[in-house]
């Protein structure tokens, strides 16, 4: 039986180069190239984990998914250690737009946004008292 063996979201970028550097710099991703000339595409990486950035024509409006349905991020990441997650990200002077805190549905969760102000998302499940 065939089966799915990962996912890579896409998320449509101003500029590719300084997207890919701000998921390095400050989220802890990797890159290995660019491709295009000039470059409009590149996939970062983190822990087996791919995202996919792709050039938006220049006058192309981008429009996060947040801006559409309140609180919708366009990527969302399950993490083993929310916590120490989050205080890499307040080190590396990620733009965090939602603070870490405890959700309604079981999890601990925060946000931050790219440079083009798409919301992605880290939560850990965390067991339910009863």
């Amino acid at each position: 039986m065939n089966k799915i063996l990962n996912v890579a979201p896409i998320l449509l970028v101003k500029d590719v180069v300084a997207s890919a550097n701000y998921f390095r710099d400050k989220l802890g991703f990797s890159y290995d190239q660019f491709w295009g000339e000039p470059s409009d595409f590149c996939m970062v990486r983190r822990d087996g984990q791919t995202v996919m950035l792709s050039q938006a024509p220049a006058k192309a409006k981008l429009l996060p998914h947040w801006q559409i349905v309140s609180q919708m991020w366009n990527v969302y990441f399950w993490v083993e250690d929310v916590d120490t997650l989050y205080a890499e990200y307040q080190q590396s002077g990620a733009k965090i737009d939602y603070q870490l805190g405890f959700k309604p549905y079981g999890i601990k969760e925060f946000g931050v946004q790219d440079l083009d102000g798409h919301d992605i998302a880290f939560g850990q499940i965390m067991k339910v008292k009863k």
